[in-house]
């Protein structure tokens, strides 16, 4: 028996996952308006037997938590190193490992705001990968990644095709209020 599955079913909750298997990809996820967003991402992608990536700061990777962020797919990130960007060395870790896929919130927050952060198209540019583009549609409870995008390089033209594919989702995010793409 799939837990992982089973409570998604029980809760109500179907996913949709449909966007190519792959070892190593950035996972776009917005709305990001709710806690919630990481458990049910999580439950999701655990429950088609894969692995889910999500970088969090070092500090807490400490005995015994770091056991459980690990088996969860977290990723500590050391303070910034002489030089060398988060993004470099995110790329870096694309470069060195056979499996990532990296799960990011572009606006970085669950409160309202009209910036979105960039670092996820950087990173997936520099390690040439692709960017999976998913969301979680609290109305109709469903959790989906159907469509892939791969950067141009171009940060703006980029991030206007990625804003414009969220543009329609605001109303299904848990807390519409908080979302603006």
């Amino acid at each position: 028996m799939n837990l992982w599955k089973e409570i998604l079913r029980i809760a109500g909750w179907k996913v949709d996952i449909s966007a190519p298997r792959r070892d190593k990809c950035v996972i776009c996820v917005a709305p990001h308006t709710s806690n919630w967003d990481f458990i049910l991402g999580l439950f999701a992608y655990k429950s088609l037997g894969r692995e889910a990536n999500f970088l969090m700061k070092e500090f807490w990777f400490f005995f015994p938590l770091k056991y459980l962020l690990k088996a969860l797919g977290g990723i500590p990130v050391p303070k910034k190193k002489h030089g060398e960007s988060l993004t470099d060395q995110v790329i870096k870790m694309f470069k060195d490992r056979g499996y990532v896929n990296l799960a990011v919130t572009p606006e970085g927050t669950r409160s309202l705001t009209d910036k979105w952060h960039t670092g996820f198209l950087y990173i997936a540019y520099g390690a040439k990968v692709p960017i999976q583009l998913g969301y979680i549609d609290y109305k109709h409870k469903d959790i989906i990644i159907r469509d892939e995008y791969n950067p141009t390089g171009n940060v703006e033209k980029d991030m206007n095709y990625i804003r414009k594919f969220y543009s329609l989702c605001g109303d299904i995010a848990l807390y519409p209020e908080k979302f603006k793409a």
